[in-house]
């Protein structure tokens, strides 16, 4: 398939003209044209470079790409050796950020609830999704559950916070600053993939329970669920790596 075309059917898809992003969406970093296999990751590290070159694939797709807003504008140390392997290896990089966020079937938001089988009630914010489960639940079950299926103990903060949990709003990666918003709407439970210091104050104060299951795993879903539609609608071997990052 041609680079360009791999481009649009995704943006398609996830209708990434209609974000205005904190980082370019879509083909980042232009390789050879046609593309037969790719390697998505949760990060354009360099661990999951130097597995696209292993395989040979022709395109890395990940959530997590270059050229933030923020970023300095030059190319230096790390970000040149990562340049440099995409570059001399002719590989395309393609990232797909917020729209791989808020997407209503593959995005990262819906696939923490799938995944923690929470059922979606509305939004509190356009990246905050709200719902319960479908029976209540303590803080060691969630604990529990979230064990088993992310791999990984959260953090886990309570104060004076319900013993009984069922309605429960979250936010993928950094969420942790649509806090004050979730404790004004009013729920048991609030889960992210990162907590700040002040996070635990809004947590006390509101007696809200706070889980923070690490940005890398709250953010995995997104992008396995794309490796899975790509696999299913284009003729492409497509391969999710997941290079571990305890954050």
């Amino acid at each position: 398939m041609k680079n360009t075309i791999l481009e649009k059917i995704i943006n398609d898809k996830l209708n990434s003209l209609k974000y205005n992003d904190y980082i370019p969406n879509g083909l980042q970093i232009e390789g050879v044209s046609e593309v037969n296999k790719v390697i998505t990751g949760v990060t354009a590290c360099q661990e999951l470079l130097d597995v696209a070159v292993k395989r040979q694939a022709q395109a890395v797709i990940v959530h997590h790409g270059y050229f933030w807003k923020n970023n300095e504008r030059t190319i230096k140390g790390m970000l040149k050796n990562r340049i440099k392997t995409i570059l001399e290896n002719n590989i395309n990089l393609y990232c797909w950020h917020l729209p791989l966020d808020f997407h209503p079937e593959l995005g990262n938001n819906i696939q923490i609830g799938k995944i923690l089988n929470i059922k979606l009630k509305g939004y509190i914010l356009p990246l905050v999704p709200w719902g319960v489960f479908k029976k209540k639940v303590t803080e060691k079950e969630i604990v529990k559950i979230i064990k088993n299926k992310f791999n990984r103990v959260p953090f886990h903060y309570k104060h004076k916070a319900s013993k009984i949990i069922q309605k429960v709003a979250w936010c993928s990666g950094k969420g942790q600053s649509f806090i004050n918003s979730v404790a004004e709407f009013g729920v048991d439970a609030f889960l992210t993939g990162e907590v700040s210091e002040e996070t635990i104050h809004v947590a006390r104060e509101n007696n809200l329970h706070f889980f923070s299951i690490g940005h890398h795993v709250s953010e995995c879903g997104g992008i396995i669920a794309l490796t899975n539609w790509i696999n299913n609608t284009c003729n492409l071997d497509v391969t999710f790596i997941n290079v571990y990052n305890p954050i």
